[in-house]
């Protein structure tokens, strides 16, 4: 059996992008992983401008106590500029976002002055104070957003404030994915005494559109070897990435494994770790091979350690693993040396720190447990039981 680690490394050294970026509309980009820079082309703001509505002032008007009157000789909406310069003892109104005008350095809100016509009283306040200053956000010419990054709502409104209308980003990987077996039936049919719906499918399909994946569902595939061929070879011709389940164990009919070596090539196909030992990788042609256990928890847990990060590379992500940390044990934890297990947990936060405890029965079909918890509890090869209180990592869901 190989580590949890080593395949990791051994999938990620041969997954390579080979799709050629594309442009998309700044609307239609959220969720895709832009394929180039961004840089600023200006600054922003591009000008100094008001933070507040009040009266822009030139600091050596403005009093170091008391009271002092200013005429008002103009106002200034935002999106308007003041084509003169103060002068002094004169002050303009202004509206938030409006550029400030030349000769001025300071705003007094509103609220904290007296308008009487075309006079404003005003009071002591600091230098610069309520100016938002040309480039305090972005200096022209830096990368505000780096190649490789997820965009979200706020990548998205930074480069639409410097104008842009669309991105260059990585196309998304191509994914089939197909369930095995006589036993599983597809949801909302009639099943036969025996057989189970099929969840994979839709728990897998659901995962790699999470990664930003275009997904071909390719349905059921009955335990017959020709069938399995024929499908498989067709998942191969019109993806990058290939999904089964079920059939990559040592039973008469786990066909999977058998297959794969005549039509492509098997690159592993026993991990150490629980749930999930039974994970065949390999290849169709040129799409990548994976063909995960049937139980439905370990289904989940080795698209999460092994397909995950090739979905992210392939999509030309920076970040391929997701952050762990450490939290306590809120109790006893069962483990046997020399296989890394992964617990389903439930996370919390109290009395200054967090704290760590399993969702009750670990076994590999207890899909609920992906539901009621909130994390994996990672336990090293190397580590036996854990007591109560003992620190162990977490990777949050």
């Amino acid at each position: 059996m190989i580590s949890v680690r080593d395949g990791q490394n051994h999938i990620l050294a041969r997954v390579t992008a080979v799709a050629p970026p594309e442009f998309v509309a700044l609307v239609d980009a959220r969720g895709r992983v832009l394929a180039e820079d961004v840089h600023a082309p200006f600054d922003v703001p591009p000008a100094d401008n008001s933070a507040v509505d009040g009266y822009a002032v030139t600091s050596a008007d403005v009093p170091a106590s008391g009271t002092r009157e200013l005429d008002v000789v103009a106002d200034l909406p935002a999106g308007s500029v003041f084509g003169g310069t103060l002068a002094p003892g004169q002050s303009v109104r202004i509206m938030t976002g409006a550029p400030m005008p030349v000769g001025a350095d300071t705003v007094l809100p509103q609220e904290i002055v007296e308008r009487a016509g075309a006079r404003v009283r005003i009071v002591a306040i600091a230098k610069g104070a309520n100016v938002r200053r040309r480039g305090e956000d972005v200096t022209a010419g830096v990368i505000v957003v780096e190649r490789g990054t997820v965009l979200r709502a706020q990548e998205l409104g930074l480069v639409a404030s410097l104008g842009a209308r669309q991105v260059l980003v990585r196309q998304r990987p191509r994914v089939a994915v197909l369930s095995t077996g006589d036993e599983v039936a597809e949801p909302g049919t009639q099943r036969t005494p025996g057989q189970i719906y099929d969840a994979n499918r839709f728990t897998l399909r659901g995962l790699a559109e999470e990664c930003g994946a275009s997904v071909t569902d390719l349905g059921i595939v009955p335990d017959r070897k020709e069938d399995l061929r024929a499908r498989l070879l067709d998942a191969g011709r019109i993806a990058d990435v290939v999904l089964t389940s079920g059939g990559v164990s040592v039973g008469v009919y786990d066909l999977v494994k058998e297959v794969l070596g005549e039509i492509g090539g098997v690159d592993f196909w026993q991990v150490a770790m629980q749930p999930g030992r039974p994970l065949a990788v390999g290849r169709i042609g040129a799409a990548h091979f994976f063909g995960l256990p049937g139980n439905p928890v370990a289904s989940m847990l080795t698209f999460m350690l092994f397909v995950r990060p090739a979905l992210y590379k392939l999509a030309g992500r920076r970040r391929l693993f997701p952050e762990t940390f450490l939290a306590r044990a809120a109790e006893p934890m069962s483990k046997k040396a020399g296989r890394r297990e992964f617990k389903r947990g439930v996370l919390r936060y109290a009395d200054g720190g967090w704290s760590v405890r399993t969702t009750g029965p670990q076994g590999s079909g207890i899909l609920s447990s992906m539901v009621v918890g909130n994390c994996l509890v990672i336990l090293e090869e190397e580590r036996g039981d854990v007591a109560e209180g003992e620190a162990v990592l977490v990777e949050p869901f």
